[in-house]
């Protein structure tokens, strides 16, 4: 697996569930970005989430602080895991990549949701939404979305940083090539399996 150039940090914050799941996104995408973190959690300590989505990842670290936003569609108000709306995003962070830090939630839309108000720092950040009109056709054959826009996490991901980093376009068509690579994988095993249920038994 050969990492990805890019300028803004991701973290990626998977729910437990998605851990071991084998048709998940999130350790793929992982593996993919030089600049990523991924962190297993539902509810996770404060003081350890706040070090994740302000602090400096690496130790002795003297980097500029970073501008920390939280790639996740407008949510609306009201029912039972109700969130806070968020700060609006400063325009002029857009401007600068390498001073970014996108966070990202790796479950399905109702965990996410869960994850979201479990977690209050990530309510407090910005967000990025993704911009609809240019999201290119679902790479992802493996695994039923519940709405046509839903994307996998590594497809959201790359949607994203195809907006910050619109110049780096070897980024987007490398996690493109990784994911379609990944499917062809899933399905290649689907068969095999297929092939090995409806198998005639040997000839005695």
């Amino acid at each position: 697996m050969r990492c990805v150039a890019h300028q803004a940090q991701v973290l990626i914050l998977q729910h437990p569930l998605e851990e071991h799941h084998a048709k998940g996104t999130g350790r793929l995408l992982h593996l993919c970005l030089a600049r990523s973190r991924l962190l297993v959690g539902e509810a996770f300590a404060p003081d350890a989430l706040a070090h994740a989505l302000h602090g400096p990842w690496d130790a002795g670290s003297h980097e500029k602080p970073r501008h920390t936003l939280l790639l996740y569609p407008p949510t609306p108000p009201g029912g039972a895991l109700s969130v806070r709306a968020p700060p609006p995003l400063p325009a002029n962070w857009l401007a600068a990549p390498e001073r970014l830090r996108l966070v990202l939630l790796d479950a399905t839309w109702r965990k996410s949701r869960r994850m979201l108000w479990a977690n209050p720092q990530l309510q407090q950040l910005p967000r990025l939404a993704l911009e609809e009109a240019a999201l290119p056709a679902s790479r992802y054959a493996v695994r039923r979305a519940h709405a046509p826009h839903q994307r996998s996490t590594l497809e959201a991901t790359a949607q994203a940083l195809a907006q910050l980093e619109p110049d780096n376009a070897q980024l987007p068509a490398a996690l493109h090539a990784a994911m379609d690579a990944f499917v062809a994988q899933l399905q290649a095993q689907q068969r095999s399996g297929s092939a090995m249920l409806t198998a005639p038994p040997p000839a005695s």
